[in-house]
């Protein structure tokens, strides 16, 4: 059997993501798998060397250099590598040491520092971060005495409610830089869905299964100045990356490069110690997720899948925003991923977002309201698999207490949608 073309593309796309699903059970890294997955896709619809060096010769001629794929790559790799140079600068200081101590102290209440924690850990997004909290939500919740899914639910579900809208994650950036619109513009509209989640989250995990307090709850010894006081010293450098990008669209890998100099001159660390520093930017695996990504996308958009399968879903007579929520919801859900699950499906989005009437960033905000629900009850997500490791629960109980607020967060995208 024959299929058209518009199928076929269709049908080449989803087996080339079934691999990666594939290859991610079976515990191959996900760089690696990515780039696999990109391979086979070039190969199956016949996409050659050529011509794909013909696409980025278009790329080179007809967008700013900021929307090209070689910048993609350099800039969001740089990004990566150096916020985990941030996350190890931090720790060999001494500030994340003190910013637990520091948190219990500014936050009198139970339930503010339980969701604090993740939320404030979650502006420096690490590959494997839920483990810089995970320690501290179970220290706290152990001591108070809320059920363990609860906790591994608490800090996996608060640590990515900045994920929308912090440029410190590469796949803010990266749609900005797609759609070409300043920063601000579309934080504006994500910011919707980081609210709704952190009141969702508040609401479905914070106000039922928190037992009665008792007087040793949180107790935190020092004054609210010294706690203060170190609060900032661990944050700045991240709120510092952040401005820079909003108000003057620095990018953000320079922005965090000059935060670690800062860190680095301000605590008076040696010199001979910034190499060791800095190798913890030494991780192949994260060059090689960004180059399948981005070589993916390539591929799509010189084999024109994309305009293939956007004809199949007219021949389809699917609604627009069920298009817009389910793809992104779909490939996030099977990769557990952001920035390629916005590499992927954006491209087949763009008729939908940018149309004749102007830029439709409701429609995009729901597009990433898609991401971010497949991501939170995705069990390919490596966050999911470490809090129910380490918190010692079934991977099933805690997606079902995530669950409630991610459909807020999905019904936030379809209003915008809808209404924005």
């Amino acid at each position: 059997m024959i299929l058209p073309s518009y199928m076929y593309a269709l049908v080449m796309i989803f087996l080339a993501l079934a691999v990666l699903v594939v290859l991610l059970r079976f515990g191959v890294r996900i760089g690696r798998a990515m780039v696999v997955s990109a391979f086979l896709l070039a190969v199956l619809l016949g996409v050659t060397p050529g011509a794909m060096g013909g696409r980025l010769a278009a790329e080179w001629h007809d967008k700013p250099l900021t929307e090209t794929t070689p910048y993609l790559l350099v800039s969001l790799t740089a990004l990566l590598l150096l916020v985990n140079v941030v996350g190890e600068a931090m720790g060999q200081i001494g500030l994340s040491a003190r910013l637990v101590p520091a948190m219990h102290g500014l936050f009198r209440s139970r339930r503010a520092a339980l969701s604090a924690i993740p939320l404030l850990m979650g502006m420096l997004p690490t590959p494997g971060g839920i483990m810089l909290s995970a320690p501290m939500v179970r220290e706290a919740g152990d001591k108070i005495g809320i059920e363990r899914s609860r906790l591994a639910a608490i800090n996996f579900f608060f640590r990515h409610q900045w994920e929308p809208v912090w440029p410190l994650f590469p796949a803010l950036p990266l749609i900005v830089d797609m759609l070409g619109v300043p920063a601000g513009r579309v934080i504006g509209y994500h910011l919707v869905l980081s609210v709704t989640g952190v009141l969702g989250g508040i609401a479905a995990l914070l106000l039922a299964g928190i037992p009665p307090r008792r007087a040793e709850h949180l107790a935190s010894a020092g004054g609210l100045g010294s706690h203060a006081k170190d609060f900032l010293q661990a944050l700045w450098p991240i709120l510092f990356t952040g401005v820079l990008y909003v108000e003057w669209r620095v990018p953000p890998a320079v922005g965090v490069f000059l935060a670690i100099i800062g860190l680095l001159v301000l605590h008076r660390v040696s010199v001979r110690r910034w190499g060791g520093i800095f190798k913890a930017a030494k991780e192949p695996d994260t060059v090689l997720l960004l180059f399948g990504a981005l070589w993916f996308k390539l591929i799509l958009e010189a084999s024109g899948a994309i305009g293939s399968v956007v004809g199949f879903f007219n021949q389809m007579h699917m609604p627009p925003l069920l298009v817009a929520f389910a793809l992104p919801f779909l490939v996030s859900f099977s990769t557990g991923v952001t920035t390629p699950t916005v590499a992927i499906t954006y491209p087949f989005l763009m008729p939908f977002i940018r149309t004749p009437h102007g830029l439709a960033l409701g429609v995009e905000t729901l597009a990433f309201a898609g991401v971010v629900f497949g991501l939170a009850i995705s069990p390919i997500h490596l966050c999911l698999a470490l809090s129910a490791s380490y918190f010692d629960t079934p991977l099933l109980r805690i997606v079902l207490k995530v669950l409630p607020p991610a459909l807020c967060v999905a019904g936030a995208g379809f209003a915008l949608a809808l209404f924005g």
